[in-house]
């Protein structure tokens, strides 16, 4: 396969065209997004994306105008859970903005849309199910209205497919996604893997 620094090489080129194909959602977490408070915010993702949230982030100290900072709980929650935006035995909490002064910007948490995780706190996500995060307030922080967002996670596998969908969402998982990556750019690497 060629000299032994071929292999971090590779490993660089990988990583540069999974980081390519991977899309950045940005979604401001605060009470004056009108769409997370009117409940009505979507985002569709497919895997391999990053799901980004960006805490409420106040310059300095009583720049917020009056009354406290938004300090929050992000949860993953159920449907049923989504329409009322409560708090549940089933809900996950993801995150916690509870920085609102922080020094260098506002905390940004990302989430990795993918199907399989290695980490214990990871959450696993499979394509055409719909996930759905609320907030609450912090119990030191003031009352915020109910904001809500639903990600829904491309495509749903169907029968008729058949091993061809299989494979791909294989493949997929495995960093790259065919229907995301251009076929000459596969096929370009191949070639070139060979050559060396």
């Amino acid at each position: 396969m060629g000299t032994p620094t071929a292999l971090p090489v590779w490993i660089f080129f990988f990583n540069l065209i999974s980081a390519a194909v991977a899309k950045r959602h940005v979604v401001y977490w605060n009470s004056t997004n009108p769409r997370l408070t009117a409940g009505d915010l979507s985002v569709q993702v497919n895997l391999n994306d990053y799901l980004d949230i960006y805490c409420p982030h106040y310059s300095a100290e009583g720049a917020q105008g009056p009354g406290q900072p938004e300090t929050l709980a992000l949860y993953l929650v159920g449907e049923a859970s989504f329409q009322g935006c409560v708090e549940t035995r089933g809900a996950i909490k993801r995150w916690e903005c509870n920085a609102p002064h922080a020094a260098f910007g506002p905390v940004r948490f990302s989430e990795k849309i993918q199907r399989f995780t290695p980490f214990s706190l990871g959450f696993e996500f499979l394509p055409g199910r719909h996930y759905y995060y609320s907030s609450l307030p912090a119990d030191e922080g003031p009352p915020l209205p109910c904001m809500k967002l639903r990600v829904t996670v491309c495509c749903e596998t169907t029968e008729s497919e058949g091993s061809q969908q299989r494979q791909e969402t294989i493949i997929g998982s495995r960093g790259a996604s065919l229907r995301t990556s251009s076929p000459p750019l596969l096929l370009s690497l191949v070639l070139l893997l060979m050559t060396t």
